[in-house]
């Protein structure tokens, strides 16, 4: 990256006001820009507490959505329009009707990786690190998980007095790591201690030594004695754990672990909508108003 791309993205900051988010999964050289880096929850209320006019978020669709329904008097873009998460559509609204239908207690508990649209349909939503507290703390018996199947079946595993519905959906990138794989790195670096986020398969969660959200795996392994982990998420992150701990050894499950999605945040692009506020998210007041409501109760649950 040139200096110039630097400097300029720091020049216009400055004068437009403006503050550049990045998720853990962006480039390396993206998070080194950023005034915030973090999971996509953590990043919408670092907006919303910020006094800045223009949000410049370097990740996927969802995210810069969950930021402008958190934030409607901000102008909020994105690099990128069409970095997008396949797993936020993976869930059917006439699903959610049918089971509605069915269980006169159903809460349907949306991850907040989902799009707008799901969220105005659901009761509460979670993250990764609260999904677990939340769905004990509901007063329904029978939920429905939309739309991660993987993250649904691992709360499931916490909370087995509830009926945990699942749903047919997932990361493509978290579900494509096999158990097979995961085996031959344990034999590889036996000493290594195998850190996994929830949107992986049941049979990885079963062979980890610690499951846990993005920014939960980075607290682990920032606090951990053992100097030697194998990573099953995104390898973005690795910039993250390397920066907090450059004299452990990280390493990841498959090379590559990639989003392609996410890594189609770039500086050159990042100064591009800075300079012309082009690719600026917008969410209808009818649709930011109910999708805001299941965060709202997520808040109100977590405190």
């Amino acid at each position: 990256m040139e200096r110039n791309i630097t400097e300029e993205i720091n020049r216009l900051k400055r004068q437009k006001k403006a503050i550049l988010l990045a998720h853990y999964y962006t480039p390396a050289e993206v998070q080194a820009l950023a005034d915030y880096v973090g999971d996509s929850y953590y990043l919408a209320k670092v907006a919303k507490n910020t006094d800045a006019e223009i949000v410049v978020f370097c990740g996927v669709a969802f995210m810069g959505e969950s930021v402008k329904i958190l934030n409607p008097e901000k102008k909020v873009l994105m690099p990128d329009m069409t970095a997008d998460c396949p797993m936020a559509h993976m869930a059917q609204i006439e699903k959610i009707k049918e089971l509605r239908a069915r269980y006169e207690d159903l809460a349907v508990v949306c991850y907040i990786n989902s799009t707008a649209e799901l969220k105005c349909h659901s009761d509460v939503c979670v993250t990764s690190s609260n999904a677990v507290k939340i769905v004990k703390a509901l007063p329904n018996r029978n939920v429905f998980f939309i739309p991660d199947e993987n993250l649904g079946r691992f709360v499931q595993g916490q909370v087995p007095e509830k009926n945990v519905i699942l749903n047919d959906g997932c990361c493509p990138i978290h579900a494509a790591v096999s158990a097979e794989q995961l085996k031959a790195m344990k034999e590889k670096y036996p000493d290594a201690l195998v850190l996994t986020h929830p949107e992986c398969r049941e049979e990885i969660v079963a062979l980890s030594d610690y499951v846990g959200s993005t920014a939960e795996i980075l607290s682990y392994a920032n606090g951990s004695e053992n100097k030697q982990f194998i990573i099953c998420t995104e390898s973005g992150v690795g910039y993250a754990l390397e920066q907090k701990r450059p004299d452990h050894e990280f390493i990841f499950v498959t090379d590559p672990f990639c989003c392609a999605d996410m890594k189609l945040n770039t500086p050159e692009k990042v100064l591009r909508v800075l300079e012309t506020e082009e690719n600026e998210v917008l969410v209808s007041d009818e649709k930011r108003k109910r999708a805001l409501l299941p965060l709202d109760r997520m808040l109100e649950i977590v405190g």
